[in-house]
């Protein structure tokens, strides 16, 4: 019977350890690993499960059109903050501080950077009024945001103008 519990138990810790998040910092570090790896750039997001905002940005980096040119230049990261209630077991342990290091803690969200495989930052989501771009969608901040990944990532302008259009359209 004693070992009947404590296989019970050891398969309850097992199943809590398959829902728990990765570690923000894991995140980041296995990013800069592939980025090095593959010569490219990172491109870290910050998001939520309840932000609408998030989930639009992320169907635009994922439509036929846009994914392979966000997959050619960059290695993406997402990391789960701000969750609230029920939803706060999503979150990637650390990623608050994360955020906060790059002075996205009040910026709201998505907040995102582009980091080179060092983890400088090449570029992130403000824009010249210290506002958070986040889901760029106005024809302004898709502007901003084109501007910042030709400078940080140097995609073609053919890419650029594809991403332009896709950001622009209607939400």
């Amino acid at each position: 019977m004693r070992i009947s519990k404590i296989l019970f138990l050891l398969g309850m810790f097992l199943f809590q350890l398959n829902f728990a998040q990765e570690k923000a910092d894991v995140v980041l570090n296995k990013a800069l690993t592939e980025a090095k790896a593959k010569n490219k750039n990172v491109l870290l997001m910050f998001h939520a499960s309840w932000c609408k905002w998030c989930h639009v940005m992320e169907k635009n980096m994922n439509l036929p059109e846009t994914q392979s040119i966000f997959e050619k230049k960059f290695i993406t990261a997402y990391v789960d903050v701000q969750e609230m209630g029920d939803k706060k077991k999503l979150e990637n342990p650390g990623g608050e501080e994360l955020m906060d290091k790059y002075k996205g803690k009040d910026a709201g969200l998505p907040f995102w950077l582009v980091l080179n495989p060092k983890g400088e930052v090449l570029a992130d989501s403000f824009n010249d009024k210290n506002e958070n771009l986040g889901c760029p969608s106005t024809p302004e901040e898709v502007d901003a945001f084109v501007a910042k990944l030709k400078k940080s990532s140097k995609m073609n302008d053919k890419d650029l103008q594809t991403i332009q259009k896709v950001f622009t359209k209607k939400n």
